[in-house]
């Protein structure tokens, strides 16, 4: 194990243990007491620093990043060609004025368009995944003259008003009903209904794959039938690729699977490569200009599509198509979920099943328990990896897409001890 020389690493904490100490009281006070005990319990490490796949803690101690932010560092931590462009920003100005044209955000706005699939061309740019899906949202209701929001159950939208109620997990919603109107939820994946329930609604948003709903995908075709089936209602079809999105599942963006444009597609996470938070949605031109053709501030954001974001955007999107790694997404993919159902057949009596696309894997367990076991005895082993959101018994891996073959191999190593041990304490969970 490394150990950290220089005391600057520890934010000016004079010993790793204060820096715990004082890290554990702050969140025990002032940031969320219950998460702090918890996070205290699984004996969570502080984070120091991080690079590429690797993140280090106050110990010294490195751990390949296979949370991946929930789907953030698409390029790993700290790309050096996303910190050059970040830095040279903030020497000439970090925050739109917003009263005069931002070159940046126009050139940004264009290379999205560049790399969307088929027309999408008008963006808007905030600073989250649940800023872009309430812009998507307001714009389908205002372009289709309609109210109601069709989603699927176990979706994952975001918490905001509006993207809560179109996200699927009542344990979510229950404390703050009640929410938007006019929502209605369909099974993920099934195609029957669709005419049916989307007759009278300004918009389908869907996820390629479901992240937080437990890494399920579809069938292939799925969002074909669900285009065709938007095209003969009349409702807009909003994509959200949120966590799917620039290279995620092997693909450019995951409906590029099946070769299917949405009206919308909200965007956020790996839009930065990591670096500086950022949203956004892109339209069809004509949907966007029957919404806001005639009154263009109605839906603004003070700090979205700032200089500083965008120049991170530029970059990310640059070093997304140079450096190939949506094609190392779909190798390591397919490396990563075959290495993942040998251990599924070593051990039956922990791991049901195992499912995923390209570098968005979900490990389901038999047991939510089991999962106490693994995560932490992965972390013991040098690996992160996370719970999804909606379902506990799913074990999401999401690593940086620059991930390496032999990183690949290590983590692999990390989740057979994780689940050997949960095996090994069978009869304490039972």
């Amino acid at each position: 194990m490394t150990t950290i020389q220089n005391q600057d690493d520890l934010y000016g904490a004079p010993t790793p243990g204060a820096l715990s100490d004082e890290v554990f009281e702050n969140y025990r006070r002032y940031v969320n007491p219950p998460l702090a005990r918890v996070m205290k319990l699984s004996g969570s490490p502080i984070e120091v620093r991080a690079e590429g796949s690797t993140i280090w803690d106050q110990n010294g101690k490195t751990y390949l990043d296979f949370a991946g932010g929930y789907g953030v560092f698409t390029l790993g931590h700290r790309h050096p060609r996303v910190l050059a462009a970040v830095r040279e920003q903030l020497d000439r100005i970090a925050l739109s004025g917003k009263t005069m044209f931002n070159v940046l955000l126009g050139r940004a706005s264009k290379r999205l368009a560049e790399l969307a699939p088929g027309d999408l061309e008008i963006s808007f740019w905030c600073n989250s995944g649940t800023e872009a899906v309430e812009g998507a949202i307001k714009l389908a209701r205002v372009a289709t003259g309609r109210k109601k929001i069709v989603a699927t159950h176990d979706a994952y939208h975001g918490k905001t008003f509006g993207a809560l109620s179109a996200s699927g997990r009542e344990a979510f919603q229950t404390p703050f009903r009640p929410l938007l109107a006019d929502v209605a939820h369909i099974p993920f994946g099934a195609t029957d209904t669709l005419d049916a329930v989307l007759a009278d609604a300004a918009a389908f948003i869907v996820e390629p794959v479901q992240g937080e709903g437990g890494v399920n995908v579809p069938p292939a075709g799925y969002l074909r039938a669900v285009r065709e089936a938007c095209d003969r209602t009349g409702a807009l079809f909003i994509a959200d690729e949120v966590q799917t999105g620039f290279g995620r599942c092997g693909y450019r963006f995951g409906c590029d699977r099946d070769g299917v444009v949405p009206d919308l597609m909200t965007l956020a996470k790996g839009l930065s490569g990591g670096v500086v938070p950022v949203g956004a949605y892109i339209a069809r031109s004509p949907i966007w200009m029957r919404a806001y053709g005639k009154a263009p501030l109605i839906h603004t954001s003070t700090f979205g599509g700032s200089e500083l974001a965008c120049a991170a955007a530029l970059a990310a999107m640059e070093v997304l198509e140079s450096e190939r790694l949506v094609e190392n997404a779909r190798e390591r993919g397919e490396q990563l979920l075959a290495g993942c159902a040998e251990i599924a057949a070593e051990f039956p009596q922990v791991v049901a099943r195992v499912r995923g696309l390209g570098l968005l894997v979900g490990v389901e367990l038999r047991s939510e328990g089991y999962g106490g076991w693994i995560i932490p005895e992965m972390l013991k082993h040098g690996v992160t990896a996370a719970w999804t959101l909606n379902q506990q018994r799913v074990i999401r891996l999401e690593p940086p897409l620059v991930v390496s073959s032999e990183e690949i191999e290590r983590a692999l190593g990390a989740l057979r001890a994780g689940v050997a041990a949960a095996l090994g304490n069978l009869g304490s969970l039972e």
